[in-house]
């Protein structure tokens, strides 16, 4: 994927909004959608999953891969 604000982040952040934790999978990221995914599931349960499901497309819209 290119860099921030690229077409494969908006798409990142797009399946993060129907899948918290999907985008980062995409960005190939295994153990952060993990992370999201699991939390969401298990916060909304006490009606909090709403906050892992906004970081999860705001991190993915953001994300910039390390420069090699």
């Amino acid at each position: 994927m290119a860099g921030q604000g690229s077409g494969g982040n908006v798409l990142a952040a797009l399946c993060s909004f129907f899948i918290p934790g999907l985008g980062q999978l995409l960005q190939g990221r295994l153990l952060i959608a993990i992370v999201q995914f699991v939390l969401a599931i298990v916060l909304w349960v006490v009606l909090m999953g709403w906050l892992i499901h906004l970081w999860s497309i705001i991190d993915a819209a953001k994300f910039s891969p390390p420069k090699s």
